[in-house]
């Protein structure tokens, strides 16, 4: 068996990943408009019609931006918190159904878990998502990797895994000192060397593919992560993933 992954776009202006097996497919959030992900999954040649789910991870805008267009459009379900549901999207309809952490969901062939993460939003989630023998983590928003992080990290083929900042960049930026402190805090977003700490301490010997993403515009250099990251992979492939365009497809097996 095997799963294809990709990112349609990542980073503050906009976040939305694709993990799929032949019949069946998800999107973990939709934070770019319909029409933007639309062409995306056209230009890489996966199937709207494939897309049986959505999956929000928590309310902020570069997460849930074009969700209830993208899902009223198809028709497709949206899995949400209820702590989400209160705070947006808005405009979904009919189609919205609650998920609570560590209550596995079946979608078609597929198998999705949500797991409570920290992140100062209103109830986050990240997720695991799996197809029999094959398992791809989406690890974003996260101020901290905490121990259930770590232990779902291990499990995972493949993994979505955020790399927000580099502490220098951000200590010596023009940002305010209180968004700074909100980025670092455990609330906030996982830095490199966090980010770096999890994959070299936690990885799994089958994990292939690690995508980075939700790197940040202004206080991180995707030349950078990629080197720092690639040095210490191995036979594990390393993407980072853009804010303006979408990665390849990647077919993910065991």
């Amino acid at each position: 068996m095997a799963l294809e992954i990709a990112s349609l776009n990542s980073g503050s202006n906009g976040n939305c990943y694709y993990i799929g097996n032949e019949t069946d497919a998800v999107l973990i959030d939709v934070g770019i408009s319909c029409t933007e992900t639309e062409k995306r999954l056209k230009q890489l040649g996966l199937s709207v019609a494939k897309i049986r789910a959505i999956f929000v991870s928590h309310e902020h805008k570069d997460h849930v931006k074009g969700v209830s267009t993208f899902a009223n459009k198809y028709g497709i379900t949206v899995y949400i918190t209820p702590g989400t549901a209160l705070n947006g999207p808005r405009l979904i309809r009919h189609i919205s159904r609650l998920f609570v952490a560590n209550a596995s969901i079946s979608i078609g062939n597929l198998c999705v878990t949500g797991l409570k993460t920290k992140h100062d939003a209103a109830d986050p989630h990240n997720f695991i998502i799996t197809d029999q023998k094959v398992t791809v983590g989406v690890f974003t928003d996260i101020g901290t990797a905490c121990q259930e992080v770590e232990q779902y990290f291990k499990k995972c083929n493949a993994a979505f895994l955020e790399a927000n900042y580099d502490e220098a960049m951000l200590n010596n930026g023009s940002y305010s000192v209180l968004l700074k402190n909100r980025i670092r805090g455990d609330e906030g977003h996982l830095s490199n060397m966090q980010a770096l700490e999890l994959f070299t301490t936690h990885r799994s010997p089958a994990l292939s593919h690690l995508l980075l993403c939700h790197l940040s515009q202004h206080n991180n250099d995707p030349v950078l992560v990629e080197q720092l990251f690639t040095e210490r992979a191995g036979s594990c492939k390393v993407v980072t993933c853009s804010r303006n365009a979408p990665t390849g497809v990647f077919r993910i097996s065991c």
